[in-house]
């Protein structure tokens, strides 16, 4: 008698290949089909910050990093954000000099004679913090921002932090950072449907300062526009396996859509807008 197929459709998480994985009546076939799917899954982390007070170069997330990248020996790196205004070349060293400890090489994107072409051969990526508008600025100048965007939703894994994270979203008008330069666009790669603000910040009652907190700047984006907003603390991050978006870290997750008062969510939550 012919044994039907238990793929149906392709599973949304690793929980589900999982699920057919551990299943007796998976078939040969089946397990196939399953790498192809594997291949093809989103495989993302957006870190609101890469350095924790105290703390090293990305050490608080370093297990993550390692699963991110499980068995790949080589990613490329995205300079161009230049916190404090250090070169392509130190930010790439920085980061290279992490990703040596766990056996991974790294290029910087800037170094490529075809920069496109590079995004198309890499196995992964990691996008660092700093500037926004200059990130976004530079990745839509040389048409990268589509094709980065391609690559990672065709399930190349990606590491971002901070001005990194702000790309992943629907685009980087909640960003905190200052606008030095004018990009061509304020879109960004839409990987999770929302946008983030990386950094996020409780109002501190005890500090002496009549600015705007960043839950009043949130709520004036959604005078205008209706994209959920995540707000990531220190130490938080999202974390995409396929379909599945979820927070996570040591911090609850505060977010906030329009017309709805913030609310808070637990590491570990499925996100869904």
């Amino acid at each position: 008698m012919h044994q039907p197929s238990l793929i149906r459709q392709a599973p949304s998480s690793i929980a589900g290949i999982l699920n057919i994985l551990q299943s007796s009546r998976t078939k040969a076939a089946d397990l196939l089909l399953l790498q192809d799917i594997i291949a093809y899954m989103k495989n993302i982390i957006l870190a609101s910050t890469s350095t924790l007070f105290g703390g090293e170069y990305l050490a608080y997330i370093k297990e993550q990093i390692k699963d991110l990248f499980k068995g790949i020996d080589s990613i490329i790196f995205v300079p161009y954000a230049r916190p404090g205004g250090i070169s392509h070349d130190e930010y790439t060293a920085i980061a290279a000099a992490y990703f040596t400890g766990i056996g991974i090489e790294v290029k910087g994107l800037h170094t490529f004679a075809d920069p496109k072409q590079a995004i198309q051969e890499a196995k992964g990526f990691f996008t660092g913090g700093g500037n926004t508008f200059l990130l976004v600025k530079q990745l839509h100048e040389q048409g990268l921002m589509t094709e980065l965007s391609a690559a990672v939703s065709g399930g190349k894994p990606y590491l971002g932090s901070s001005a990194g994270s702000n790309i992943g979203g629907i685009n980087m008008q909640t960003t905190n950072d200052m606008p030095i330069v004018y990009p061509p666009s304020f879109e960004t790669m839409g990987l999770v449907p929302f946008n983030l603000n990386p950094h996020y910040l409780d109002p501190n009652p005890d500090l002496k300062h009549n600015g705007e907190t960043r839950e009043t700047r949130i709520k004036e984006f959604h005078t205008q526009n209706s994209i959920p907003v995540v707000g990531l603390r220190e130490g938080n991050w999202i974390r995409v396996t396929g379909d599945q978006i979820t927070t996570e870290g040591a911090e609850q997750t505060r977010i906030f859509e329009a017309g709805k008062a913030p609310y808070e969510v637990a590491s570990g939550t499925i996100l869904s807008f």
